[in-house]
């Protein structure tokens, strides 16, 4: 409680003492890191005891939710038992058919802000575990983020000072916290809000890294640093392959929010800016909040843990090709180790027991809880005569074709069925895709065929409906840099968009799909 008193006490000494600020920085980042230690200390104590007592926990989640709900529910007023609630409240999901006719995307409300225990657990516990894992990563002066909202889904007030970031308070635009970030070569952690996010920041880099050496040698934030300035366009000078550690020889780990839709962005960033770093996601977040915790930072492929508090949670048996026969959800005891599942959100704001359409697979637990990988999205995939084609399906055909692309690195994808655009001309019905890459600016027909191809080989089905001639080839369009920036600002600007807004790889509506095509280069 005294360390608390002292951080509120912290901005009226910086008012009586500012003529010694360095001093005042320190201090207020040493409380900070107390007041961590022990926040996070706390929570793990709840954690500890809800995933120990997992029946019992879901229980106190879903009265909560029932108790604060903001829509009407068919329940009989004052029932809170889980099987009343789960035989009466029927499973609801979104529908294709409900998208085309609202002409946006159609999801769970959300907002910009995740609250709740998940958020804070996930802040406060992915925070210390990251520092234990990169001991330096939490010193000032040793983080940065280069977006306007933070990759930590939890928002408290003092949690800034404990960070030792370099960025300026009050900055909103993603060029001052870039450029603020370029003023420190001795960052130890890169922080993003998604991983695509962070891949539109290395892309402006390197279009405006002539303008920001400029501003870092004529000192537009601050003192003139015209040797820094001579690193950041010697180091663009070499290409991207490496770039994050040629700026910031020290760097560790970068930090960004797992939301679905981000695979091509954290491969391309692997493959060639972040090359050499390891990633790191504090939590899971889906359109309806935080999903699950990430606890194990030095995984590689991020296990997160479903917790049993708020929102409620079940998980409904996944079998491919048999999802719409499945009805009877689980909790979260009784599910089964390497068991895939599709989660099932309620809250307190829709009160609808909603498919989300993750899939996750169980690969542990702790406690009594399960630790899950999230393997595909559900709802998005392709389907021109019958046949259906989801997104690791279309994926895995993507990258072999692009294997065999010389020089080239996909850095994003986004396909639509032709009937779409209205371009069969009397041809058969067929996908397209459009595609930004790095390293080619065109492709023969011949590498054109290959996706065709690659697809193929690895769905019978597809091959079949190609030989019929039911379905022609897939068309490949290339799209110009920054095409998919202007695409997330427009999914983004959407009313019921989530934030951050998911990624789909299907388009579904038609004004999406023709601002990619109005960028397309060849």
């Amino acid at each position: 409680m005294l360390l608390l008193w002292l951080l509120l006490l912290l901005p009226l000494l910086a008012m009586l003492w500012q003529q010694r600020p360095s001093w005042l920085i320190l201090l207020r980042h040493q409380v900070a890191r107390r007041v961590l230690a022990w926040e996070a200390a706390w929570q793990q104590r709840k954690l500890e005891q809800s995933t120990l007592h997992v029946g019992q926990s879901q229980q106190q989640a879903l009265t909560w939710c029932l108790k604060r709900a903001q829509s009407p529910c068919c329940l009989p007023r004052g029932i809170t038992d889980m099987s009343t609630f789960r035989n009466q409240l029927p499973l609801t999901k979104t529908s294709q058919v409900q998208q085309e006719e609202s002409k946006e995307e159609l999801l769970p409300p959300a907002s910009p802000q995740y609250h709740g225990e998940a958020s804070l657990q996930a802040t406060l516990l992915g925070l210390v575990t990251l520092n234990k894992a990169y001991p330096e990563v939490l010193t000032p002066g040793s983080s940065a983020c280069v977006t306007p909202t933070s990759p930590w889904p939890g928002s408290v007030p003092w949690l800034r000072h404990a960070l030792g970031r370099v960025s300026p308070l009050g900055a909103k635009d993603t060029r001052t916290l870039l450029l603020e970030a370029l003023m420190f070569p001795g960052l130890r952690a890169l922080e993003a809000r998604t991983a695509v996010e962070l891949l539109d920041v290395f892309v402006g880099l390197e279009a405006d890294g002539k303008e920001l050496a400029e501003a870092i040698a004529s000192g537009k934030l601050g003192t003139p640093l015209p040797s820094r300035a001579a690193e950041l366009q010697e180091a663009l000078e070499q290409g991207p392959r490496g770039l994050a550690l040629r700026l910031w020889p020290k760097l560790q780990v970068v930090v960004t929010l797992d939301a679905g839709g981000q695979a091509e962005a954290v491969a391309a960033l692997k493959a060639l800016w972040c090359r050499g770093l390891a990633f790191f996601s504090p939590a899971y977040a889906a359109s309806g909040g935080v999903m699950a915790l990430n606890l194990w930072p030095e995984q590689p492929q991020g296990s997160y843990l479903l917790p049993p508090g708020v929102p409620f949670i079940e998980l409904l048996p996944f079998k491919e090709g048999a999802q719409e026969k499945a009805t009877s959800t689980l909790l979260l005891t009784d599910v089964q180790r390497e068991e895939e599942y599709e989660l099932v959100l309620t809250d307190h704001a829709g009160l609808t027991r909603c498919r989300l359409g993750d899939v996750v697979q169980v690969v542990g637990a702790y406690n009594q809880c399960p630790v899950v990988r999230f393997t595909r999205r559900l709802g998005q995939t392709l389907s021109v005569r019958g046949e259906v084609t989801d997104e690791n399906t279309f994926s895995a055909a993507l990258a072999q074709a692009v294997g065999q692309w010389p020089g080239a690195k996909l850095l994003d994808y986004a396909c639509v069925e032709s009937g779409i655009l209205d371009s069969c001309d009397g041809s058969a019905p067929h996908y397209e895709v459009f595609m930004e890459l790095r390293g080619l600016r065109n492709l023969s027909e011949e590498n054109r065929d290959k996706l065709d191809h690659c697809l193929q080989e690895v769905t019978p089905h597809y091959k079949s409906l190609r030989r019929r001639g039911s379905v022609g080839p897939v068309k490949v369009h290339l799209v110009g840099p920054g095409s998919f920036r202007v695409l997330r600002e427009a999914l983004a600007a959407c009313p019921s968009s989530s934030s951050p807004p998911e990624m789909p790889w299907v388009l579904r509506l038609s004004h999406l799909a023709q601002l990619l095509r109005k960028r397309v280069i060849s």
